[in-house]
């Protein structure tokens, strides 16, 4: 009985350790969103160093999750994992303590690499402890883990802020930061001592930070900065100049960072596709129903943050539920299922858009999208994973977060463009400020006709993942 209770219960320990700090992570990063107007206003910082206090912790992570990925390969996982952990508990403090906004933004770029070890390890951490029948489970409360962060952090921020000041949005970090830490360095089991395999490939690690980097600048930046901004060329340049070179380069390369033959195997495009795909249809959700509850109605931000919690409830529930699920139906149905119900929830919010819909129906919307996604992220994982070496779960989800990841940007730049296209240039800034509705109604039922413009290509998108995943489960 002792044999086979002690792996399922190291299984469950691994997985609270990545939980608790994925909650940490996921806390911190929706805590600075709401905090940053206090972060801004207390450091002086102009609108370029508080946009880059998000966005350089963004890029950082995203470029550097398949070079984090093979070095964990290379080295190990545990390692890598409690690497990250420090790192991020150092740089939170030291990000508490900066005299200016671009102090911070450089510990912020310090934390966005440990975030990196961090994420990339997760989910090969939980894939290597939990047995195959059972990785359902294990992945379900994981994804959770977020929208457990994701109910709680915006919350946390604002009262962080208020009450003790803003440097302990980030010193908050540092206590639960340093108990995962000494968790990780009881729980986390040690790998076995074996010889290393393969070696690094040190150009190709550079022309994947220059390439894809170049990429995310240009499309975090164009709805700022314009397309024909130097910044914005600049990074359009080094993606079009070095993709090219790095895919010559992966091609020949002994120890390649990215191993492009994964993408020789149909079931894994197809599920690395999906995966991009739904980043792009869902990322902008929680954004853009915040922001028309501020600019088309004109609610507060507290009231616009509370109307937008039943889709981090319904994404809570959908991936702690997806784990029980697949022992059910497989983890490729389940995520069928999700992203068809993705799907529809925003088929749902595309038809009762207005300047007044209904609450309820706004709800039901985001309840559908949330138990969409919060099925959809932990079946899919599973899928891509199950099975695969441990000498290759770092790099292969490595790489899956980095699609994911970019899909996220590209989301996110895609529906801010749409929703401020049929509106003037200079109301642009009053769209973003929450203040569209104290100006004329016309100006009001333009940014409406952007939504739907938006939700009709979210919902396309998420109609590709569909079939994305049917096609998988088809060639698997």
């Amino acid at each position: 009985m002792l044999a086979t209770t002690t792996p399922i219960r190291d299984a469950w320990r691994t997985l609270s350790v990545v939980s608790l700090a994925s909650v940490l992570t996921g806390l911190s990063g929706s805590a600075i969103n709401v905090a940053l107007p206090e972060i801004a206003r207390h450091t002086g910082a102009g609108a370029t160093a508080a946009s880059w206090i998000l966005l350089g912790y963004q890029l950082t992570t995203t470029v550097l999750m398949v070079v984090f990925g093979r070095l964990a390969d290379l080295f190990g996982r545990r390692r890598m994992y409690l690497l990250g952990l420090a790192t991020y508990t150092l740089a939170a403090l030291l990000a508490g303590l900066a005299p200016n906004a671009w102090v911070i933004v450089l510990m912020r770029v310090l934390q966005a690499m440990g975030g990196a070890m961090l994420l990339t390890n997760s989910a090969a951490l939980i894939s290597d402890a939990f047995p195959r029948e059972r990785l359902g489970e294990g992945m379900g409360v994981y994804v959770a883990s977020f929208s457990i962060a994701g109910l709680i952090g915006p919350t946390l921020g604002g009262v962080l802020a208020e009450s003790l000041g803003w440097r302990w949005v980030f010193w908050f970090n540092v206590p639960v930061g340093l108990a995962c830490l000494l968790l990780g360095l009881l729980v986390l089991p040690r790998p076995p001592r074996n010889e290393r395999r393969g070696g690094l490939d040190g150009p190709g690690n550079v022309l994947v930070l220059t390439t894809l980097g170049g990429l995310l600048l240009a499309l975090s930046e164009f709805t700022r900065l314009g397309w024909d901004h130097p910044v914005v060329l600049g990074g359009l340049a080094a993606f079009v100049a070095g993709l090219p070179l790095f895919l010559l380069r992966e091609s020949r390369a002994a120890h390649p960072v990215v191993d492009l033959s994964l993408f020789r195997e149909r079931a894994f495009e197809f599920g690395t596709l999906a995966s991009f795909l739904n980043a792009v249809a869902r990322m902008g959700m929680v954004f853009l129903v915040a922001l028309y509850f501020q600019a088309v109605r004109g609610d507060e931000p507290v009231q616009a943050g509370l109307k937008v919690l039943p889709l981090a409830v319904a994404a809570m529930i959908g991936s702690v539920s997806s784990g029980f699920l697949q022992r059910l139906m497989s983890a490729r149905t389940l995520a069928v299922a999700g992203a068809a119900t993705t799907t529809c929830g925003l088929v749902v919010m595309l038809s009762v858009m207005s300047a007044d819909m209904p609450y309820p129906a706004v709800a039901a919307g985001l309840v559908l999208i949330g138990l969409g996604s919060g099925a959809f992220l932990p079946s899919n994982t599973t899928a891509i994973l199950d099975g695969l070496p441990s000498n290759r779960l770092g790099i292969v989800n490595a790489m899956r977060l980095m699609l994911q990841n970019t899909g996220n940007v590209v989301g996110t730049g895609l529906v801010l463009s749409i929703i401020t296209a049929p509106l003037p240039a200079e109301l642009h800034q009053s769209v973003f400020a929450g203040t569209l509705a104290q100006l004329s109604g016309g100006a009001v039922e333009q940014l409406v006709t952007g939504y739907r413009w938006a939700f009709s290509a979210m919902a396309a998108i998420s109609v590709l993942t569909v079939l994305s995943c049917l096609a998988r489960r088809k060639v698997s």
